[in-house]
């Protein structure tokens, strides 16, 4: 009989040589759609090294010392609202918890080192596992914007908050 260990993660800032194993994350142009929008599939290291020079705090979460997960702010202002984006996980590593602990991870960041009011995140209609995952780390949703995918088609924008914990000092 198989013992199963529970997932050890760790998380340290991206590197430049973590690149092109974050690109092979998304799978497909849906997949990439969900984790970042703007880019084009199959996603490259430059396209995911500009986004990284644009963006704070881009992270990745280690699973028993390999890549599992990536994570950035797309917003952020010290005092303010920090937003999470660019959220994308290991297809091995699905299921495991990784996003989860990077989530977890990036919203303490933005309550610690930014001193975030907030923190947001955006998530896709049609991504069922984001928005589980973002509800049971206590975000709620607060608006939604009307978008089309890479086909055209219309999909709901899905924008969801969390309000600084009212024990945190700051």
């Amino acid at each position: 009989m198989e013992s199963t260990s529970p997932a050890r993660f760790t998380h340290r800032p991206v590197e430049d040589a973590d690149l092109s194993d974050i690109c092979a994350f998304p799978r497909d142009a849906d997949e990439l759609f969900f984790c970042f929008p703007t880019a084009t599939f199959p996603l490259t290291s430059r396209q995911l090294r500009e986004a990284v020079a644009r963006r704070a705090d881009a992270t990745v979460a280690l699973l028993d010392g390999r890549v599992a997960a990536f994570a950035n702010f797309h917003h952020w202002k010290t005092g303010g609202r920090c937003a999470i984006g660019n959220v994308m996980v290991d297809p091995l590593a699905r299921g495991r918890g990784a996003a989860r602990y990077l989530v977890s991870w990036m919203v303490d960041l933005a309550f610690t080192k930014h001193r975030a009011v907030e923190v947001g995140v955006s998530c896709f209609n049609r991504n069922t596992a984001g928005l589980l995952l973002y509800a049971g780390l206590g975000f709620g949703p607060h608006a939604v914007e009307e978008r089309r995918d890479t086909r055209g088609n219309h999909v709901a924008l899905i924008h969801l908050r969390l309000p600084r914990p009212t024990d945190l000092p700051g």
